[in-house]
């Protein structure tokens, strides 16, 4: 039986990816009683970036939402990795962390943010709502525009 995250997601039109093993050394997700942390992601798709570039130069506001969108599926896949494909255990998303590669003189990190953000509200509801950090930077990994890292509370 598909379980109500699941549900919403396929209501959403969206089909989690398979999770890619990390590129360095450390670990996607770690578990420490209730919660479950998940390592930064990049909006790349199949093992491909989507993205490379700044934003304020390459990209507008809404590629960076739509980057950061990108970054917040692939936290839900390995999320789901986590918890034994079981969505329905995530209790709240606790905090998103929204790293932005961005021009010094780019001053809309929080609304490429929402583009993580409004996606977890999107599948989790009230439990979607969370504390957040939108920080910008001058470089990313492999040049990306967008990186988000994410705390889960989970039963």
């Amino acid at each position: 039986m598909t379980g109500k995250i699941e549900s919403r997601l396929a209501d959403l039109g969206i089909t989690l990816p398979a999770t890619s093993a990390p590129l360095a050394n450390y670990v996607p997700t770690r578990v420490l009683g209730t919660s479950l942390y998940v390592s930064g992601q990049v909006p790349a798709r199949d093992g491909k970036d989507v993205y490379t570039g700044k934003l304020g130069a390459d990209y507008s506001i809404e590629e960076g939402q739509d980057a950061a969108r990108i970054c917040a599926i692939n936290i839900l896949a390995h999320l789901r990795d986590a918890v034994g494909g079981d969505l329905d255990r995530v209790v709240n998303v606790v905090r998103l962390g929204g790293f932005i590669n961005a021009v010094p003189e780019f001053t809309d990190h929080p609304k490429v943010l929402n583009g993580a953000s409004d996606l977890m509200v999107e599948v989790f509801g009230d439990a979607g709502r969370h504390a957040r950090a939108a920080v910008g930077v001058y470089s990313l990994p492999r040049n990306v525009p967008v990186e988000v890292d994410a705390i889960f509370e989970i039963a």
